[in-house]
C-alpha cells in the first residue's frame, strides 16, 4: 500500500466516509478547507502517484490501494460508468446488469453501457468499460437504481436484461450463462412484462432462444410458450452465436442447437 501524507490521507479517508469514490475539485476544497489552486496541485500529485485517476474534466476516482496494484482499477464500476458516459440516454446492460440482478455469480470485471451517443472509454479504463451504441428509440425498460447511499445509475430491468442478453449472448458469456441467469431469477421474472418486451423488440431469434431455454429448464411460464411459439417460422437460427456452428440436439424452435440441453442443465446444477 502506498504511503499517504497527512493531507492526502485525510482527503481519501473523508471521501471513503462519505462513500464518494468519484469526486471533484470542489470536494477537495470543501474537505481540506483549501483553495482551488492548492486542490488542483494535490490532484496532480495524486494522479502522478496513481492514488486517483482522472475520469473526465473535473471528475476523479479513487484507485483502491488494498488490491495490491494501483495500476489495476476496479472501484465501483457502475458509478464510474455513469460519470464518464456523455449522454443521459444510457443504461448499464448485458453481463453488468445480469450481475446487478443476481443472474450471475461471477465478479464484475467489465461494465457494458448501452448509449445513444458514440464514445470511447478513457484509455486507462479501456479493459473495464465497453460502450454499445444503439438508436435512442431502443433505450427502454430502464430503471434508476441506487448503487451507493448517494448515487443512482440507469440499469435495464430484469426483463429488458433478458431481452438484451438473448439478443447478444456475446456480451453475456454465451447462451449457457444467459440460461443460468434465467434459472437464478426464475421466480422474479414478470413474464407478462417479458412478453410485452418481446413484442416491442420484435426479433424472432430472441423469442425462440427464450422459449427453448424455458423448455429445457422446465420453467412454468403460463401461456408464455404459446405466445413465443408465434415467432417460430421456417427460418433456422443459431442458438448460441458465440459457439461453433454444429447441431447437437433437435428442437421445435427452429434453432440450430450448438450447445445441447445437457450442457445447459449441467451449468445450472453447478
Amino acid at each position: 500500500m502506498k504511503t499517504l501524507g497527512k493531507i492526502s490521507a485525510n482527503l481519501i479517508a473523508e471521501l471513503y466516509d462519505e462513500n464518494r469514490s468519484v469526486f471533484t475539485i470542489d470536494d477537495i476544497v470543501r474537505i481540506n478547507k483549501t483553495s482551488r489552486t492548492n486542490a488542483a496541485k494535490l490532484v496532480f500529485d495524486l494522479i502522478k502517484r496513481k492514488i486517483i485517476h482522472r475520469l473526465k474534466k473535473g471528475k476523479y476516482v479513487i484507485i483502491p490501494q488494498e488490491l495490491g496494484s494501483a495500476d489495476t482499477f476496479t472501484g465501483n464500476l457502475y458509478l464510474v460508468a455513469k460519470e464518464i458516459v456523455n449522454t443521459q440516454n444510457y443504461y448499464i446492460a448485458f453481463y453488468s446488469a445480469m450481475k446487478y440482478w443476481g443472474m450471475t455469480t461471477h465478479p464484475i470485471i467489465k461494465v457494458f453501457i448501452v448509449t445513444s451517443k458514440r464514445q470511447f472509454p478513457p484509455k486507462a479504463l479501456a479493459d473495464k468499460i465497453l460502450f454499445v451504441f444503439v438508436n435512442k428509440k431502443n433505450i427502454w425498460g430502464v430503471k434508476s437504481e441506487w448503487i451507493t447511499k448517494t448515487a443512482t445509475v440507469n440499469i435495464s430491468d430484469i426483463e429488458k436484461t433478458l431481452v438484451d442478453a438473448l439478443s447478444h449472448p456475446e456480451y453475456c458469456g454465451g447462451i449457457t450463462e444467459v440460461a443460468k441467469g434465467i434459472w437464478l431469477v426464475k421466480d422474479k421474472i414478470n413474464f407478462k412484462r417479458l412478453i410485452k418486451y418481446m413484442i416491442k423488440y420484435n426479433k424472432k431469434v430472441v423469442a425462440k432462444r427464450l422459449g427453448y431455454i424455458l423448455e429445457i429448464l422446465g420453467i412454468d411460464a403460463g401461456d408464455t410458450f404459446t405466445k413465443l411459439k408465434t415467432y417460430v417460422s421456417s427460418r433456422y437460427d443459431l442458438f448460441d452465436p458465440t459457439s461453433e456452428r454444429k447441431s447437437i440436439d433437435k428442437n421445435n424452435w427452429r434453432l440450430i442447437d450448438n450447445i445441447g440441453s445437457k450442457q445447459i442443465l449441467k451449468i445450472i446444477s453447478a
